[in-house]
């Protein structure tokens, strides 16, 4: 009988154990976000990349799908990290950021997460509601994901891009 309470205890602290790993904390209540995102444009614009904010919270399931999602996928990962510079904006009761959201044109509209693209000098130039990127099956879809990474990176707004040969 010691032995299966010892096992028990053993499986139940593994759960535990690997649980955790689940429950990344991405968001970060109570930073100065405005300034981390000043800081995400500044670094966009030396190194020629665009700011992908990923508005949600450490409450929000679909935030942790879709950093799990990613993180999983090489070529999303590789899309993400020559394109952006990615930022986590808290939406919590314990901070709302109501007035980052405000100047972002209320994107919580679409619900958590939802996706702003800004430009090297902080100009919104897309928000993307990710309900449109989702699967079916509590994931994301792959090609819909990389579609609206690449389609809103830099190199895709490039006019050099568009120029009539």
């Amino acid at each position: 009988m010691k032995k299966l309470g010892v096992l028990l205890f053993s499986l139940v602290l593994c759960y535990e154990t690997f649980a955790q790993d689940d429950n990344i904390k991405l968001y970060t209540p109570g930073e100065n976000a405005e300034q981390k995102i000043a800081e995400a444009i500044s670094k966009a614009r030396k190194e020629g990349k665009y700011v992908l904010i990923m508005v949600g919270g450490n409450w929000c399931d679909w935030c942790s799908t879709f950093h799990n999602f990613v993180a999983k996928d090489p070529k999303i990962d590789s899309i993400i990290r020559s394109a952006y510079v990615v930022y986590q904006l808290n939406v919590s009761k314990e901070d709302f950021n109501a007035k980052l959201l405000a100047k972002y044109g209320y994107p919580q509209r679409f619900g958590c997460p939802v996706f702003l693209v800004l430009d090297g000098v902080g100009n919104r130039i897309h928000t993307q509601d990710s309900s449109y990127l989702e699967d079916g099956k509590h994931s994301y879809d792959r090609d819909k994901v990389i579609s609206f990474l690449s389609g809103w990176s830099p190199a895709a707004l490039d006019p050099k891009q568009y120029n009539e040969q």
